[in-house]
Order: structure tokens, then sequence, then C-alpha cells
């Protein structure tokens, strides 16, 4: 038994090394070749995400017998018409003729040459170029390959690795500076040493001037990405699921950043590292959650505010304690600097009532009975103390 146990711990052992060493070789296909498939797409229409993960798939990413005697990424066969050069290999059947290129280039010119002139895949360019999975079943439909799974493992590929981020930029929705760089994937290339230490590093005091990489805000990893970044090849790179970093950051279902900003790779925490925020010009409680690592439920608790309430600026907030009262709320027109629309912040503000305290009410009870807080009722009415007399009138915001 002991002996079985010792095997099944080694084999384990060998099976992460493979997978290990097989992620180390996809992120070195993909930082090679992904500027050949942002060019073809743009000369031919070919996806890009769809491209390089067939040049993944075909070639092993890369390491395949075939692609080292041929530079053919693809795994076209000669064919009829084909009069270039030529490598013979074991595929379907022993000895079959396949192209061969003189450089990788080629190959990719030639596969998007290959698509568009056969009537076959004529129905993939009346596709969707986004739409990877219609055109990864496409592809198998027309008879590209001969696996059953084909379709799934392209798609499996192109969401597992972000390379949907490539198509983005070839179709001018994303600028090459603003692709993650996959090369640097956590855990597969990196040290522990130097993952160590951008956990543990802090931003600098300017909001504007974010460390590169990952790094740590109010004890939360974090990383600074720019406006057009797919948030699909930052969970990809970050081995976070899609679904949690929009649940971490509050993002609706999107696939790139609308602006520059931070993205929390862990849920924030309730409560921040300062006691305070004093609201800038132009700055929302969004903003404020981000910058500051904290819950906007935490900030809106503290702070007695409601949902699509904005702070003015200067106004102090909130991060660890009760604020005594709610603060200043913004106008209209600070609102739309903040990128609030003016309709947004018309029918958000609370509308005010009037109480008449009736005998025996008291503060407290007046609160109670309306939700709201004694120190917000004090704030509203400027009073000094927790007193109040019989026909005396209240203004209260009710969320």
């Amino acid at each position: 038994m002991k002996t079985r146990l010792v095997m099944l711990s080694a084999l384990g052992l060998v099976c992460i090394r493979v997978v290990a060493q097989r992620s180390a070789d996809i992120l070195a296909y993909i930082n090679a070749y992904h500027e050949i498939a942002i060019s073809e797409m743009q000369r031919s229409g070919i996806p890009a995400s769809i491209t390089l993960a067939q040049g993944i798939h075909e070639t092993e990413a890369g390491t395949s017998e075939l692609v080292k005697k041929s530079n053919n990424h693809f795994g076209i066969k000669c064919k009829e018409t084909w009069t270039g050069s030529v490598v013979y290999h074991d595929d379907d059947e022993r000895g079959e003729c396949f192209r061969s290129y003189d450089k990788a280039e080629d190959s990719y010119r030639d596969h998007s040459d290959f698509l568009r002139e056969s009537a076959r895949y004529a129905f993939l360019f009346k596709l969707d170029p986004m739409d990877y999975h219609a055109w990864a079943y496409g592809l198998k439909k027309a008879g590209y390959a001969t696996n059953l799974r084909y379709s799934q493992i392209l798609i499996k590929l192109i969401e597992d690795y972000g390379l949907q981020q490539y198509t983005l930029t070839a179709m001018g929705k994303m600028k090459d500076q603003d692709q993650v760089q996959l090369a640097s994937l956590k855990s597969k290339n990196e040290s522990f040493d130097n993952i160590t230490a951008k956990k543990n590093s802090s931003p600098p005091a300017s909001n504007h001037a974010y460390p590169s990489g990952e790094f740590t805000i109010n004890r939360t990893n974090v990383v600074f990405a720019k406006s057009g970044t797919s948030l699909l090849a930052i969970a990809t790179q970050y081995e976070v699921p899609l679904s949690r970093v929009l649940d971490f950051n509050d993002l609706e279902n999107r696939e790139v950043l609308e602006k520059d900003q931070l993205v929390f790779l862990q849920r924030k925490r309730k409560t921040g590292e300062n006691q305070f925020h004093i609201v800038q010009k132009g700055e929302c409680l969004y903003d404020i959650c981000q910058a500051e690592g904290i819950r906007l439920e935490s900030l809106l608790q503290y702070n007695q505010m409601g949902k699509g309430m904005e702070p003015a600026p200067g106004e102090k907030i909130y991060l660890q304690t009760s604020a005594p009262g709610r603060p200043l709320l913004a106008s209209a027109e600070q609102r739309v600097y903040a990128g609030v629309t003016i309709h947004s912040a018309i029918q958000d503000k609370p509308e005010p009532l009037t109480h008449v305290v009736q005998t025996k009410e008291t503060l407290y009870s007046i609160a109670k009975k309306y939700g709201v807080g004694v120190d917000q009722l004090r704030q509203w009415n400027n009073l000094d103390s927790a007193s109040v007399t019989t026909g005396q009138e209240l203004i209260i915001y009710k969320n």
C-alpha cells in the first residue's frame, strides 16, 4: 500500500510538471505569434483568437515534430494545388504530405488564404468576428479537423488564455499597449520571491502612479489596468474566474474596461486602512471604493447614504466607523463631472419630508419610525441636543 501511495504521489508530481510546462509553452507561443495573428485578421478577416488557438493546438504550442521541420503551424496538407516545398509526416495515415514553409509568417498567410479561397469555409466570413464560439463550431462543421472535440478545444484555449484580446486589438477596440502580457502569468514564470515582493508592496501616494503587475491596497491584491483592457485577459492572467473579477469590482458583465482603473483580484474589505477619505473634485463613491480597497455597501452604511447618492467634493467619507451624519451630496453638475448623468442625479436625490412632533414623541422614536439615525435627524435640523418639543417641525430625508 505504501509503495502504491509513493507511486501515485510521483505520478501526481509528473502531471503537475507536464501541465506547468504545457502552459509555459502556450504562453511562449502566444507571445511569439500574436502580432502575426492580428495582422492576418486585419488582412483576411479571420479572428486572431481563432488563428492563435488553431496554431497552439495544431503545433502542440510550437513543440510538434511537424512544425519544427516545416514551419507548418496549421497542419495543412499538400492538396493538388500546392506547388511549394513539402515534408512527409505520419498523421491520419503514415507518411502523409504536408506543406512546408520558409518561416512562420508564410504559414500564417497561407492558412488565411486557404480559408478565404475555399468555398466550404465561405460561410464563416459572414459570422461576427467576435463570436469565437460560432467560428470554432463552424471550422469543425466545415471539416477542418477530424477530432470530435476540436471546437471545444479551440474555445477552451481562447478562454483560458485570454486570446479574445487580440481580436479586439485587430478590430481597433483595444490598443496594443493595453494587452495583458501573458508571459508574466503568476506562479508560472515568476520566482516565489518576486511574487511575494509584489504582493507585499504598497502603491505610491499618487492615485495615478500605481506599480505595474500585482500589488496590494488595504491588504487586498489588485492590479492597475488601462482603458480598453480585456477583463477576461486579466482574469486569465491572475487565475481568477471572470465572474469573480466582475463581482469584486462591482462591474457589470462587460468585455473591456471603460476607463483606467484599479481591478481587485480578491474581495475588498469591510473597513479601510485609513479613517477618512476627503472627496476630490470629479471623484465618485465607486472611485473611493477602488482607491481605498473597501466595499461599496460598507461605504454607504458608514456614511448613511443610499444607492445613487454621491458626496460633494471636500466632504469627509468615513472608512472604519459610522459618520455622525450624511455628507453633503453633490449637485447635478458636480455629478456629471464625476461621470454620473444629470438624469440619474436628479432621479436619485431624496425628497425631504416634514414631520410635526407629537405629544410624547422623542427624537429616538421619530428616527425609528422613519428608519434613519438620530444623528442624521440632528444634522438635518441643526439640533444641538436630542430634545424636541411638541409641534416642532423636523426635516427628514428618507432613502
